[in-house]
């Protein structure tokens, strides 16, 4: 019951704990109403000051005003019922009552400015200098655009009060001053502080994220545009209060081309529509959405499905009218009030801002929204300037009949532009190109490369039967004989999507009856032989180039299909390797493999296509490498690349160079790998390879950039790697870069960044996707948020894992769930949850007793001695001395000889533990010889042990010092452990104990 002031206060006490948002806000208005009947008004003016504060940080300044009247009102009339920080608390309001007005275009200016006077004869009357009166003329004047430079200049040359707004967020508002200006190198400057978290307050520097972003893009600077984004909107994220900095997000969305990431955003936001307690902030998100929302209907999108107002479904065309039509009412309210056009111009220039870059950047995020077309439809490799495509029907069959005799990659798009033309029924076929048969047979051709790119190599080797039979009906037999031949090696490739991949080793048979015709037909129709019809005739002075490169075709199908049979072979298990007649079966087909690449080796190169050379040489690099002969494997690559230079035909360097750059890697030469990769994409690009798997590409760059520590290389292309990835329609592959992106992140110090990859790869992982891998990704999110002090969602994230590793098989199980159970009971304990900490404690206990990892049960129960102290307060000393009895108790069943635990450490910090714990309690007595005892234990570390012996030395001294009142002897210890730390090459923990000592000495 709420009927005594203590019992309201208590309520305040627990309501002030609480999130912002409407519930926190409904419960200070109802403490109002019950502390306006107590007859002492002390608690009404907290209770006055908490709903104040609700109304600010969730977005209802429009409210805010009148509760303030009443705080001022009981501060003239009864002064003493406002505790020092109450006081202090009715000056520094009067900055959010300023902004508050501001908000509201129903406000009059003139009242505005007149409180702004009352504001400062208030403050010269209590002798508070006047610095926080100036911010607000500064404030009034850059919203409305008159004499805003001046105003500023006022503002920014006087010092600073204890009553100006913080460092950060003054930060903000200096920084902010330049941007408008257009001065984005020095607002980037001035940030510095707030960007790099060394200035920070409850809005900060989530605020400065958000308006920094497009300045960041402006500049060039995109990587830390991208981790501004990922972290800052984490914490803006539903927040009526931040509703401003959410249309910021927007809009950066819409100039780093990321339209489906912000349709995402607008979903996740959908509740702000009909957050309108601020005006201003609400225009301010309503124009980042306009600006979303116009670029999506610029770009063709107007039927695109978003998220508007709760109550109806809305397609951008009709969200991006109701948001204009709102925004633009907004804006010409506040111009009305303010007789100018500044809030209009700001808008206006937002709008006509174009996107910031060409192409999109790579956020690391998995989209699942709808997406837009510049999202979906974005090429794998832009076009080539080289590869135009042809207006006239014949010069553009001509032209990808041409790149597709040289095996140029260009050819993809003209075929596809070509079926595209027919598929009109529009274009009149031009018997200059040759029997309508033949081009359905090249057009057959292609979809079948279309389809083994994208793994559907039954799909495939149909369309190549189906142009085997135009080509033979064209009396085109070498041209048939190749597409039959590939047919037969593609429908035993493993990997197949097609879902009725045969399980079964190729077809030997097939491919040397089709080998034997080859050279059969060498008798009928040799290389320089007439054409055998019109359709051949058509090929005219190139029919030789046509019948060697259809008979290599035939040599390559056998080599293809003779290292797939191989590659199969070696793969069993260990038993079946040992297996007599497996041998036998091995070395067969190792044979074949050997003859036939060594065929068309010799082939290719007597018959001057040494391309086709280095398709036996990666063959054979590939067998090599699986074999762990990479230097071996290395040589047959680079003579691979020698063979395509001989042979004029730059555009097939890409993939024998990818290889090569994997086995670079592999031999730890990772500068080598990344030049070569850079390369990979460069030949890619330069040729207009829609083909070459860029996703696996940009990994290996990642992977490379991770070998040479340059973590923001390892971001920018893992990042790019899961877009590929993306866009290749690969999500179990999106979902690892993703993984391995934020444990980039995550071993580099930047948890925020992980945990906003972590919570959008792990929605909805793909059954592909290794579960270990994924479960590592759970660890790294729930250790994630707990460094980021969100104790209580990492917990329910560790125990979710936990749940998910219990149920594997014991074998796979191992220790994970000791590790993962023990995370999650310490967690808990962080978030005050004691009651589930408990039993999660116990947990681990059980998980420990089957599967032991001592280190991180003694942790545990470390951490519990710790927080039971400090947050425990009923249970007092003996429980956490309980626990740490129970470390104890755990070290000593760790059997002696077990390798890689250092016991030492262990016993070490329990003694350490211990000690602090009864320091805490005043029984120094017994806390000096624990500090002594684990100063002991970690001498036994030697080096290793040096940091927390000097630590375990501080303690001992503090004891002996302040609780013992033996300064001397602290002095004497101090100083011995303070030579050893600078001996043993560690001064920053000498200046610890120097600093310590010279404190003693100065008492």
């Amino acid at each position: 019951m709420l009927d005594t002031p203590e019992a309201v206060v208590e309520a305040l006490r627990e309501n002030h704990e609480r999130p912002h948002g409407p519930a926190r806000t409904v419960t200070a208005e109802e403490l109002v109403e019950t502390a306006e009947v107590f007859e002492k008004p002390d608690v009404l003016v907290t209770a006055l000051l908490e709903l104040m504060t609700a109304y600010e940080f969730t977005g209802e300044q429009r409210k805010s005003p009148v509760v303030f009247a009443r705080i001022l009102k009981l501060w003239d009339t009864t002064p003493e019922s406002f505790s020092p920080y109450e006081a202090h608390q009715v000056f520094w309001r009067f900055k959010w009552v300023t902004t508050s007005l501001l908000q509201v275009p129903e406000m009059p200016l003139a009242s505005i400015d007149g409180w702004i006077d009352q504001m400062r004869s208030r403050y010269e009357a209590a002798d508070h200098g006047v610095q926080p009166v100036a911010a607000m003329r500064y404030h009034l004047a850059h919203h409305t655009g008159a004499g805003a430079a001046d105003a500023y200049d006022l503002w920014a040359t006087r010092p600073r009060t204890d009553l100006s707004d913080c460092e950060a967020c003054e930060t903000r508002h200096h920084a902010w001053h330049h941007v408008v200006e257009g001065d984005d190198t020095a607002a980037l400057d001035i940030w510095r502080p707030v960007l790099d978290r060394e200035q920070e307050c409850s809005e900060e520097p989530q605020m400065s994220q958000a308006r920094a972003l497009l300045p960041l893009l402006r500049a060039g600077r995109v990587d830390e545009a991208r981790s501004h984004h990922l972290t800052g909107y984490r914490r803006v994220r539903g927040a009526t209060g931040m509703q401003a900095e959410v249309g910021h997000h927007l809009e950066f969305c819409a100039h780093s081309r990321n339209e489906g990431r912000g349709l995402e955003i607008l979903a996740e936001n959908r509740p702000l529509f009909e957050a309108k307690g601020a005006p201003l902030d609400h225009l301010h998100f309503l124009t980042g959405a306009e600006v979303l929302l116009a670029r999506l209907v610029e770009a063709g999108h107007d039927d695109t499905a978003v998220a508007g107002p709760p109550g109806r479904a809305w397609t951008a065309a009709e969200l991006l009218a109701h948001v204009r039509g709102e925004s633009e009412a907004l804006a010409d309210a506040f111009d009305a009030r303010n007789g100018t056009t500044a809030v209009g111009d700001g808008r206006r220039a937002r709008l006509a801002l174009a996107p910031l870059l060409d192409e999109p950047l790579p956020l690391g995020l998995r989209v699942t929204a709808a997406r837009t077309a510049s999202a979906d439809a974005a090429p794998v490799a832009p076009a080539s300037a080289g590869i135009a495509i042809p207006d006239d029907f014949a010069d553009l069959v001509r032209e990808a009949r041409r790149l597709a005799r040289d095996g140029h990659p260009g050819d993809t798009r003209l075929w596809t532009r070509v079926a595209e033309r027919l598929a009109d029924a529009t274009e009149p076929y031009d018997d200059a190109l040759g029997p309508e048969d033949l081009l359905a047979a090249e057009l057959a051709e292609d979809r079948a490369q279309q389809l083994w790119f994208k793994d559907r190599h039954t799909s495939g080797a149909a369309e190549l039967d189906t142009a085997a039979g135009h080509f033979e009906k064209l009396d085109m037999p070498w041209h048939a004989l190749a597409a039959r031949a590939r047919a037969r090696a593609w429908v035993t490739a493993p990997g197949s999507r097609d879902g009725d991949a045969p399980a079964h080793a190729p077809d030997r048979t097939a491919l040397d009856e089709l080998l034997r015709e080859a050279e059969r037909l060498l008798t009928s129709a040799p290389f320089d032989g007439e054409p055998l019809g019109a359709a051949e005739a058509f090929y005219g002075a190139d029919l030789r180039a046509e019948r060697i490169l259809a008979y290599l075709a035939v040599r390559y199908s056998v080599a293809f299909s003779a290292f797939q049979e191989l590659h199969i072979a070696l793969t069993g298990t260990e038993e079946d390797q040992e297996d007599p007649d497996r041998k036998g079966q091995v070395a067969a087909i190792t044979e074949r493999f050997e003859t036939s690449t060594d065929t068309l080796c010799s082939e290719a190169s007597r018959l001057g296509y040494p391309h086709q050379a280095a398709n036996a040489r990666q063959f054979r690099a590939d067998l090599l490498a699986r074999r762990g002969a990479l230097a071996e494997a290395e040589e047959e690559l680079r003579a691979a690349l020698r063979d395509i230079e001989s042979a004029g035909r730059p555009w097939r360097r890409p993939r024998p160079s990818l290889h090569l750059a994997q086995i670079l890697l592999a031999q730890q030469r990772p500068q080598e790998a990344t030049d070569l990769l850079h390369s990979v994409i460069a030949d890619a690009l330069a040729h207009d390879d829609p083909t070459l798997p860029l996703g696996p590409t940009y990994l290996l760059l990642g992977h490379a950039a991770t070998h040479l520590d340059d973590v923001g290389g390892a971001v920018r292309h893992l990042s790019e790697a899961a877009a590929r990835f993306d866009q290749a329609d690969a999500p179990g592959s999106a979902v690892e870069a993703r993984l391995q992106l934020a444990d980039v992140l995550a071993r580099s110090g930047r948890q925020a960044d992980a945990v906003a990859v972590l919570e959008s790869a792990l929605t909805d992982v793909p059954p592909t996707v290794d579960a270990r891998m994924t479960a590592q990704g759970r660890l790294t999110l729930g250790r994630g948020l707990r460094d980021l002090e969100e104790y209580l969602p990492a917990a329910e994230e560790l125990l979710r894992l936990a749940d998910t590793v219990a149920g594997w098989s014991e074998e796979d199980r191992g220790d994970v769930l000791t590790l993962v159970a023990a995370e999650a009971a310490t967690t808990l304990a962080l978030a005050e949850r004691w009651e589930a900490a408990d039993t999660a404690y116990e947990r681990a206990l059980a998980a420990h007793a089957e599967a032991p990892h001592p280190p991180l049960i003694t942790l545990m129960m470390r951490e519990f001695a710790r927080l039971t102290l400090q947050t425990r307060d009923s249970e007092g000393t003996d429980t956490a001395l309980e626990h740490l009895a129970r470390a104890d108790a755990v070290l000593a069943a760790v059997p002696s000889n077990q390798k890689d635990f250092a016991v030492w450490y262990e016993r070490g910090e329990n003694h350490y533990r211990r000690a602090r714990i009864l320091a805490e309690a005043g029984r120094f007595d017994e806390a000096l010889p624990e500090a002594e005892s684990a100063i002991a234990a970690h001498e036994e570390g030697g080096e290793r042990g040096e940091l927390p012996r000097a630590e375990a030395v501080r303690v001992a001294a503090l004891i002996e010092g302040n609780g013992l009142d033996r300064a001397a002897a602290a002095l004497t210890r101090l100083t011995a452990a303070s030579a050893r730390c600078r001996k043993a090459g560690h001064p920053q923990a000498a200046d610890v104990l120097d600093a310590l000592r010279q404190e003693l000495r100065s008492r």
